[in-house]
């Protein structure tokens, strides 16, 4: 990824949090490195070096500043759009892919070989695999020993560390400091072993709570979700494990208790968190871009901070696309209901009026044709689709290929361009998605006073890329 080192400085001197985990400030003099929008005193341009990630910073020898915690920042936008290897593999190292499989796992998934792999990642973000997942072990580590009183040993485990004293190691290379200070200067309010995790999610400004708690609220299959005032709470199913999220738009970031059955899914917890909300998102970047557009331009001055949401897991939403085909929203919530009804597995722990889990592909294949109450067409759509998710024929996790899933869904019967294309847009997190033919969309341009037929409608998004996905909640939420 190619900085522009005076424009990053210019950033550093004004300290925009825009810039936030876009890139990382190290500081030769203090061997610290931080955020853009770090306090202190600006350093001198010969005395600053900039990296892309903060495992590039730590390998070149820098450790974190104890005062903007430039490893709490939010991600960088750029791997949520980019759409090539390097993309791919930022998503699923965040999903803890290497501590799950190894680099070996990683390559594969990736299609090339472990050495390949290693040199582009050099090349585009300078650190390798195990350095960007040691990175996020370590910040996973720093959430356990501050915002719980679990011993050393369960946090380093749980954060994906192979023992004690590489935990040790990491932590005061990291940080420089040591477990035992990180948690005796922790915020008060910690957590025993058996409570759930209190975290704050971090997220750029502006950002549009209420908006996307709408959304999802609109969409809250019973059993699976729920929305409680400002506090959206949902299952999660997890590579160790079952949880519960609750999320709640907070000052400045979001905050998510969450109950894990398994402590070692905390990093991806926290990850698919963060994708279901698209806090990673470059809010600014977008309403600029939008902004500029008179048709567009009145609903984004109104909600400047409008996410695209994603989802915590493909294969629910793949699955939820299909039952939501030529239905009203309404419509698609009941039928997801009853497959929950059917086939979720229920909680060892309920969190509220979250109860089970969204059953799996392979679950909702077996189920009798009496329990899919639905048209015979999109039935068999459906089976296909799970039969394709069970078998591995379609893989829907961070790090797909976007065109490969989409070349895949549109070859299994029933499913058209809208369904592989919502899939992509909220499954994959494409942020460049739009549907011309969506009767929503059709409508909105209406009552805003254009065309509603498909075709002006895609040679007017034409001018929104690469933002297409939020033109399209937009337009969505103007109605």
């Amino acid at each position: 990824m190619e900085l522009d080192e005076e424009r990053c400085y210019r950033a550093v001197q004004s300290k925009d949090p825009r810039f936030d985990g876009w890139f990382f400030t190290a500081v030769s003099t203090t061997g610290i490195y931080c955020r853009p929008s770090c306090p202190a005193v600006t350093p001198r341009r010969a005395n600053v070096a900039f990296y892309p990630t903060a495992a590039a910073a730590q390998g070149a020898g820098f450790r974190a500043c104890k005062r903007c915690r430039p490893d709490a920042a939010p991600g960088s936008p750029e791997w949520n759009a980019r759409a090539d290897a390097v993309g791919r593999a930022m998503r699923l190292i965040a999903d803890g892919v290497v501590d799950r499989d190894g680099v070996g796992g990683l390559a594969r998934r990736l299609g090339y070989s472990e050495r390949h792999l290693n040199r582009l990642l050099l090349a585009e973000v300078g650190a390798g695999p195990l350095a960007l997942a040691r990175a996020q072990r370590a910040h996973t580590a720093r959430l356990l020993v501050e915002t719980t009183d679990l011993p050393f040993a369960q946090v380093a485990f749980g954060a994906g560390f192979s023992s004690i004293r590489q935990f040790n190691d990491t932590v005061q290379e990291v940080f420089a400091t040591t477990p035992t200070a990180l948690r005796q200067a922790r915020r008060p309010a910690a957590v025993g072993v058996a409570g759930p995790l209190t975290l704050r999610l971090p997220r750029r400004e502006p950002f549009d709570g209420a908006a996307l708690r709408a959304f999802l609220g609109a969409r809250a299959v019973a059993g699976v979700e729920h929305v409680d005032g400002a506090t959206y709470t949902r299952s999660l199913s997890l590579p160790h494990g079952a949880g519960t999220a609750a999320l709640t738009a907070a000052d400045g970031h979001v905050q998510a208790v969450l109950h894990l059955d398994d402590l070692r899914d905390l990093g991806t917890a926290v990850q698919r968190c963060r994708r279901l909300l698209d806090l990673d998102a470059d809010p600014a970047a977008v309403a600029d871009h939008l902004g500029a557009c008179d048709v567009l331009g009145p609903l984004v001055r109104r909600s400047p901070g409008r996410r695209s949401p994603g989802a915590v897991d493909g294969a629910e939403l793949a699955v939820r696309a299909v039952l939501g085909q030529q239905v009203s929203v309404a419509g698609a919530r009941t039928l997801a209901g009853r497959l929950v009804a059917a086939a979720g597995r229920p909680l060892q722990r309920a969190d509220g009026a979250v109860t089970h889990m969204f059953p799996t592909a392979a679950a909702i294949a077996e189920l009798p044709d009496d329990a899919l109450a639905m048209p015979a067409t999109r039935r068999r759509a459906l089976r296909g689709l799970c039969a394709a998710l069970a078998s591995g024929a379609v893989t829907l996790d961070a790090g797909a290929d976007r065109t490969e899933v989409e070349r895949r869904l549109l070859a299994l019967p029933g499913i058209g361009p809208w369904t592989a294309a919502y899939v992509a847009m909220r499954a994959l997190g494409d942020p460049d998605v739009f549907l011309p033919t969506d009767l929503g969309v059709r409508h909105a341009l209406g009552a805003l006073g254009h065309p509603s037929d498909a075709r002006y409608a895609a040679a007017l998004a034409e001018t929104w890329q690469p933002w297409r996905s939020y033109a399209l909640h937009h337009l969505w939420a103007s109605l």
